[in-house]
């Protein structure tokens, strides 16, 4: 199996999928401790079907370019979700439920009435579950991955503090002089850049899973803010290695393949707690 696996390695799709999974799994771990803290969990999901929605509107309209839709869209819609307020007459849960499904649906009935290959079932699938996306990157598309990953990780890092203190206490933060409207904005943007970055590792319909399973294995475990993001980090990349390899080598669909190794870490990090 060893030789296997060093065979499979010295394939150039197979690095390609390795360098863009394991920075799409760290991208996802670190903003994924925010969002479990604000209680958007759930925005993960809402937004993935947004970018199922223009992917679809991209395929029928045959661009060339499919990022050049999919990224300002779900960027809008994170946007419209996050700097709401209470000001909002749809609020947090329903807002997100709405776009959700009504993305979705308006995408799949696109696909239907104007089919832009005859395999429409596989695209769905593919799009759905990342059955197979994340082994057929090109060279440019794993170039695009590492740059957009690398703005997810400085933006992090650089407005680590002000992240910290709008997760924490928005109003506080607001009070001492802290642009909360800025970092909801930033916020918002760089978690529209993830989630289209995760549908090429996990699918539209297992995004929700890269972001909180880390997150949440890593809080069983871990009591401050920075541990619990750095272990979410470790663990996060561990499952997407561990389930891309598992994946190639037992030829099972590489989204559900990572999002189990999620749980199996995650069952372990909660009996850890429990013995702890």
């Amino acid at each position: 199996m060893l030789e296997l696996l060093f065979e499979y390695l010295t394939f150039p799709f197979v690095q390609y999928a390795l360098i863009a999974g394991t920075l799409i799994a760290l991208c996802s771990s670190l903003l994924g401790v925010t969002l479990v803290l604000r209680r958007f969990s759930y925005i993960g999901d809402g937004l993935s079907h947004v970018a199922f929605g223009a992917m679809a509107f991209a395929a029928v309209f045959k661009l060339t370019n499919k990022m050049t839709l999919i990224l300002p869209a779900t960027i809008v819609c994170a946007i419209l979700l996050l700097r709401g307020g209470q000001k909002r007459k749809i609020k947090g849960d329903a807002a997100i439920a709405m776009i959700s499904v009504g993305s979705l649906a308006v995408g799949y009935l696109l696909m239907n009435l104007f089919a832009p290959s005859a395999n429409l079932s596989g695209d769905v699938c593919s799009t759905l579950f990342g059955s197979t996306s994340i082994l057929t990157l090109t060279k440019a598309e794993v170039v695009a991955s590492v740059i957009l990953s690398l703005f997810v990780v400085a933006t992090f890092v650089l407005c680590y503090n002000k992240l910290f203190a709008v997760t924490f206490d928005e109003t506080f933060a607001k009070a001492i002089g802290v642009k909360t409207d800025f970092y909801n904005l930033l916020l918002a943007i760089v978690i529209a850049v993830i989630i289209v970055l995760a549908m090429n590792l996990v699918g539209s319909l297992l995004i929700s899973a890269l972001v909180i399973f880390p997150a949440m294995s890593a809080m069983r475990l871990c009591k401050s803010f920075k541990s619990v993001t750095i272990f979410s980090a470790l663990i996060s990349v561990f499952c997407a290695l561990v389930g891309m390899l598992s994946s190639i080598l037992a030829g099972t669909p590489v989204g559900a393949t990572i999002v189990a190794i999620d749980i199996i870490v995650f069952a372990i990090a909660s009996a850890l707690s429990k013995i702890k």
